[in-house]
């Protein structure tokens, strides 16, 4: 289970967690606001949005992410080419050491120290 920060929206996993990244690419840390995002990946039909509906906003022309509309918490992310299924960003999770990031993703884009 997880949700959002303000507990508008809350969602359960029940498909196989794999894909467990930490993404540095410059979109993610833009519409994050951080220097990285943890995601985890799931098939499509082991996820589902149990209470509140969130907003989706297009990101790209080859994605969208569906985010808290009160809270603003992003919660997913989906790819076009990959719509059998969905990354959701880890720490909107209850226990996001669940899916805690195995790999660094996009990292040669990371932030650099001066």
């Amino acid at each position: 289970m997880g949700g959002c920060h303000c507990g508008q929206i809350r969602y359960e996993v029940t498909g196989e967690i794999r894909d467990r990244v930490l993404c540095h690419c410059t979109l993610c840390r833009r519409t994050a606001g951080a220097p990285a995002v943890a995601w985890f990946t799931v098939s499509l039909p082991g996820f589902r949005f149990v209470q509140g509906q969130p907003t989706t906003y297009r990101s790209s022309d080859v994605a969208t992410r569906q985010f808290c509309a009160v809270c603003g918490t992003q919660l997913t992310f989906q790819h076009d080419d990959r719509r059998y299924e969905i990354d959701i960003t880890t720490a909107s999770l209850d226990d996001p050491d669940a899916a805690a990031p195995l790999v660094d993703f996009h990292a040669d884009t990371r932030l650099k120290s001066p």
